[in-house]
């Protein structure tokens, strides 16, 4: 390299070296502030929810106070009960007591004219309605919100279900589990108050901060200007100084640049986990004595919003090494039980088979969530195995603990890529096993000189001896399968028969599957080939 050249480059990679600290500094503080203003937009929304419950709850209470009581129905003693109930409770405005769905007192007095009982917009899980929008010819006409029970009724302020202490530029909102707005403080954006209704969230947007809480009987939004990240900003900036210095004086630039980008991308996943932006294709399984697809093992897909596909060898390492494999399991089980319901609820010989974390294995944290999201689906245990590596045993005594558990509780356990981890015939001598996954690199093997070649009938026998079904992954050739079915071997999966598919694609080629093969089972006795379907090639 010439004198010029080497001037060049120096000083290209001085400028980087200043630059990019600088650079990362500037993100990472921005980043920050917006973290910490959605936190306390968050939380914000968080406590306008339990004001909503307080109000809520002295309405109800007031109100069941009021069905029980024995006084004669709009008696003097009656009215003077309801005024007594109304003044000592801080969210009720007023109160009044229907006959036959005609109002016939208040907390005021008799009433003399014709209003019907509100008709509930919404109905609580105590039974109670709740009416928006009602205009009480007792008053001035205001709208209020009206809260019924049995024959009574309570009017509310909307005010007072969020009225909490906030900054003065927050603006909130409640409404219905199912978007019907209760109330709102001016200053919101229509358009997007109209949008967090339908899909509650959080987010930023080109002027405004926006987060959302949720519970059984409330949704609330807290919302704030963007210009509130500037002084957060400033503050957060004097924490980051001291690191944008120390990076931009050592020089690491491209190291520096790395580290960066592959915290960005953990970040970036995290948010993708929690925002349900990852999906599942299917990889049929096939029971290769039949022909027919019997289930599916569910892979997890990664698309960026810029429609750039991450490969999970990359995205599920990095969610085991920070902490997000358990919320990445959640997800899949979530997808599981979403997409397969109505697949596995009409046919009850179908499986998807779920791959588990050593973690999950070792703290049994996964069952409790299969179980939860199971219940009221009407899908079946046993329609659910689950998949583990061997990595997952190192701690067998654990190991052995939940699998017992996930067995009683009627699913299938199959020890996934057996042989190419921390192989050991104890695993499969111990532990309580339902099926065995041979690697593909085994099946790669078939009828090749390699020096996996002869391990793959060892694999298959000791498979049969021990009771176990037997699965073989990545079938791409007539004659591995051929082999396989000779061997007897149950079940395989692979590009032979189909590549993994998005959710209807799968359920499309399982039902033609059943429709042209469920007959074989049937048709045991009459030896023939095994029915193979070829994949259509990738497009």
């Amino acid at each position: 390299m010439s004198r010029l050249g080497v001037v060049i480059a120096a000083t290209l990679l001085a400028i980087l070296a200043a630059v990019v600290p600088i650079a990362v500094m500037v993100y990472a503080t921005w980043d920050r502030a917006v973290s910490l203003e959605q936190s306390r937009l968050r939380e914000i929304a968080e406590r306008t929810l339990r004001r909503a419950d307080v109000s809520y709850d002295q309405s109800l209470a007031v109100l069941k106070t009021a069905e029980a009581s024995r006084l004669a129905p709009c008696s003097a003693a009656h009215i003077r009960r309801m005024q007594s109930l109304v003044m000592t409770t801080p969210s009720v405005d007023q109160m009044g007591y229907f006959e036959g769905g005609k109002l016939r007192c208040t907390s005021w007095g008799m009433f003399e004219g014709d209003a019907d009982q509100p008709a509930p917009d919404h109905v609580t899980s105590d039974g109670a309605g709740i009416s928006i929008n009602v205009r009480p010819k007792t008053t001035d006409g205001s709208k209020v919100i009206a809260v019924t029970y049995g024959a009574y009724d309570t009017l509310v302020d909307p005010r007072r279900f969020v009225d909490v202490i906030a900054d003065p530029k927050t603006r909130l909102a409640l409404a219905s589990p199912d978007g019907r707005l209760l109330s709102q403080q001016s200053g919101i954006e229509p358009a997007l108050l109209a949008r967090l209704l339908r899909q509650p969230g959080e987010g930023l947007d080109n002027n405004t901060l926006y987060a959302t809480a949720r519970n059984n009987e409330w949704l609330a939004i807290a919302t704030g200007p963007r210009t509130a990240l500037a002084a957060t900003f400033r503050q957060q900036a004097w924490l980051f100084v001291p690191i944008g210095l120390l990076l931009a004086a050592a020089g690491a630039g491209l190291v520096i640049w790395l580290s960066r980008r592959r915290l960005s991308l953990r970040g970036e996943l995290a948010i993708a986990i929690r925002r349900r932006e990852l999906y599942l294709h299917y990889q049929p399984i096939i029971e290769l004595e039949t022909g027919i697809c019997v289930g599916a093992e569910a892979l997890v897909r990664w698309q960026r919003p810029d429609g750039t596909q991450v490969r999970p060898d990359i995205f599920v390492p990095l969610a085991e090494e920070h902490g997000l494999i358990a919320d990445l399991t959640d997800l899949v089980i979530e997808n599981v039980v979403a997409d397969m319901r109505d697949l596995l609820v009409q046919d009850r010989s179908a499986h998807i088979a779920i791959n588990l974390d050593a973690g999950d294995i070792i703290s049994g944290r996964a069952l409790k969530s299969i179980t939860q999201r199971m219940a009221g689906s009407g899908i079946l245990p046993q329609q659910i195995w689950l998949e583990a590596t061997e990595r997952g045993f190192l701690d067998a005594d654990r190991a052995r603990t939940m699998l017992a558990a996930a067995r009683r509780a009627g699913h299938s356990i199959a020890i996934d890529d057996f042989g190419v981890g921390y192989s050991s015939l104890q695993y499969l001598e111990q532990l309580p096993l339902d099926a065995l996954k041979i690697d593909k690199s085994f099946v790669d093997a078939i009828g090749t000189e390699s020096a996996t070649s002869p391990v793959t009938p060892h694999i298959i026998d000791m498979a049969k001896e021990l009771g176990l079904w037997v699965v073989a992954e990545g079938v791409e050739t007539e004659p591995q399968l051929a082999y396989l079915h000779s061997q007897q071997v149950q079940f395989g999966q692979g590009w032979l028969f189909s590549r993994p598919l998005p959710r209807d694609e799968f359920i499309a080629f399982h039902r033609q599957r059943q429709q042209r093969y469920g007959a074989a089972r049937e048709d045991m006795q009459n030896p023939r080939s095994v029915p193979v379907e070829q994949a259509p090639a990738e497009e």
